[in-house]
């Protein structure tokens, strides 16, 4: 399935071109990060990430930032940009950050479809790892190694198999587009190359099909399916068009998949290799949505180019109920657990 051609793409990213043959600079030239793009994919600082734009000169908008204190039963993360850290919240008891997971960054998942995960998440914490904390403390529990590429995603299935994507490789020796198997979440992992050149964000469903998307070697957008024990690929199609690729979760009902250059949430009911639009969750006011994370009747969104974190409810959609935080370095994702 094709994408919209690029021109249109830029007239919705309004001040941010992307060109299919180029690289080119977005950031303002008094900013001290090297933002530009790589083809159709963002690089800041040099590494490239799986947000579309962003802003990274946006002043704060609110004061929300105070010294830490007790936590309450839940907690919802917005993860900023890799080797930054992780900002803590209580959502819905406060709209205030509650604390700071430093050196990480990147997306997260948990050991639930959706929801809150039980007491434990996972961070795509740096260049060849990911690591998983518990909410206790938000300390690191245990860290895997990746060693085929830059991991870009992770999800979860019921039974505790990790699955991590890989965005690209920097040697250029292959790896991009990768999903790396972590049996119960555990040992070397096994690769598997797909036919993605670059892997944005997984999820799998509630029968154990892992569903992911990103890029061809074309740069067009493309879903793809693992199937529950099974070592081939799937090509699905959507009935829509989504212009860039965005997070893949399973809701209860149907496969969502989130993007970015719509501020859509497109829900899906999949049948061989078609995926049929059942309904679309309007982000109203959001930027980019770097990740989304649905916790039953919200929706959480790491908004790159805002540079803060914003509740939905879902699946109503609409309008933010709550802004978490401002002033982020660059909101790469987001994730809930229970404490």
């Amino acid at each position: 399935m094709k994408s919209t051609g690029l021109a249109k793409y830029a007239a919705v990213v309004l001040a941010l071109a992307i060109c299919s043959a180029c690289s080119m600079a977005v950031g303002p030239s008094s900013a001290a990060p090297n933002v530009r793009y790589v083809d159709r994919m963002l690089s800041v600082n040099g590494r490239l990430v799986t947000a579309a734009r962003a802003n990274l000169s946006a002043p704060p908008r609110f004061a929300t930032i105070v010294p830490d204190r007790l936590p309450g039963r839940q907690h919802e993360y917005i993860i900023n940009d890799y080797a930054s850290y992780a900002a803590v919240f209580d959502y819905p008891k406060s709209t205030d950050r509650i604390g700071k997971i430093k050196d990480v960054g990147g997306q997260g998942c948990s050991d639930v479809l959706y929801g809150y995960g039980k007491r434990t998440f996972w961070i795509v914490a740096g260049p060849e790892q990911i690591t998983e904390y518990q909410t206790r403390n938000d300390t690191p529990i245990k860290t895997l190694s990746v060693s085929v590429g830059s991991p870009s995603s992770c999800a979860m299935d019921s039974s505790g198999d990790l699955a991590v994507g890989i965005l690209y490789n920097a040697s250029g020796s292959g790896g991009g587009g990768d999903i790396v198997i972590f049996k119960n979440a555990s040992g070397l992992g096994t690769v598997m190359t797909t036919p993605l050149s670059e892997e944005y964000f997984d999820g799998y469903d509630n029968k154990g099909n892992l569903f992911f998307d990103g890029f061809t070697g074309s740069g067009f957008f493309q879903l793809v399916e693992l199937p529950k024990d099974s070592s081939t690929f799937k090509r699905i199609t959507t009935s829509n068009t989504v212009e860039y690729p965005g997070s893949v979760q399973w809701d209860g009902t149907y496969l969502t998949v989130t993007d970015q250059g719509t501020a859509s949430m497109y829900r899906y009911t999949i049948n061989g290799t078609t995926a049929t639009l059942e309904g679309t969750v309007s982000l109203t006011g959001s930027s980019d949505c770097a990740q989304t994370w649905i916790a039953k009747d919200v929706v959480y969104c790491a908004d790159a180019n805002a540079g803060d974190g914003k509740a939905f409810k879902y699946p109503a959609g609409g309008t933010a109920i709550a802004i978490l935080g401002s002033g982020f370095p660059l909101p790469l994702g987001t994730v809930a657990a229970d404490r």
